[in-house]
Order: structure tokens, then C-alpha cells, then sequence
């Protein structure tokens, strides 16, 4: 039972997709924040010209940041709507995702402290 690829449909998926990540960069501070790093990551990773291992690394690790912003910021979103005031156990939920966004986002800090503080370190030694 093979059913034809709807073209269309995947196409208003991508559409849709594309909506969320333009809503959350323009509209979540922290996402904005996730964003600086990585353009200040990128321009170290060229400056320091990280392998290409090192570069997947840092590229996982930048893309599930900002999915796990992406959702955290739906399951607020959600909150909000199911329970407008405050209840005890949405802001349990609320916190539990941000939880899970800052610990994602501790673990890539200490990846990339792994990744460019030898680089530093060999610049500044070699300068001296």
C-alpha cells in the first residue's frame, strides 16, 4: 500500500517548520542568546581551524540546543494556553523544560571549553 508522496503537504510542512524558527528567533530572547554563541562558535571555529570532527561535534551540539529551545518554548506556549493563571504543576512542567534546555546548553559550554581552551592556550604560548 505505497501512497504517492504529497509534494504539497511536505512543502507546507518546510513552511510551517520555517514560521516556528523565524517565531523563535524573533520572539525568545534565549534563542537570540543560543544565536550570538554560535556566530561567536563559528568565528572561533575558523579562527582556531577546528577539524572536522570537531566541527560535527559543535554542529550537533548547536542544533540540539536550539531544538530543545524550540521545545521549550512550544510546551510554555501550551502551558499558557491550557492554564492561563498560575498553577503549581504547569510551572513544574515549565520548569522542567527549561531544565532541560540550560543542561543541554551547560554540557555544549563545557564541549566547546574542551574543544578551543588547548587552541587558547597554544596561541597564547606560542606568543609569548
Amino acid at each position: 500500500m505505497n501512497q504517492p508522496v504529497d509534494i504539497r503537504k511536505a512543502i507546507r510542512s518546510f513552511r510551517y517548520a520555517g514560521m516556528g524558527i523565524y517565531s523563535l528567533f524573533r520572539y525568545e530572547n534565549n534563542a537570540r542568546i543560543h544565536l550570538i554563541a554560535f556566530i561567536l562558535v563559528v568565528i572561533a571555529g575558523i579562527f582556531f581551524q577546528i577539524s572536522s570532527v570537531e566541527w560535527c561535534i559543535i554542529s550537533i551540539l548547536i542544533g540540539l540546543v536550539w531544538s530543545a529551545e524550540a521545545i521549550n518554548t512550544s510546551i510554555e506556549k501550551l502551558a499558557d494556553v491550557v492554564s492561563p493563571g498560575y498553577h503549581p504543576g504547569i510551572k513544574d512542567v515549565k520548569d522542567l523544560a527549561a531544565a532541560g534546555v540550560l543542561i543541554l546548553a551547560l554540557v555544549a559550554v563545557i564541549v566547546g571549553c574542551i574543544i578551543f581552551i588547548p587552541k587558547v592556550l597554544i596561541l597564547f604560548n606560542g606568543g609569548l
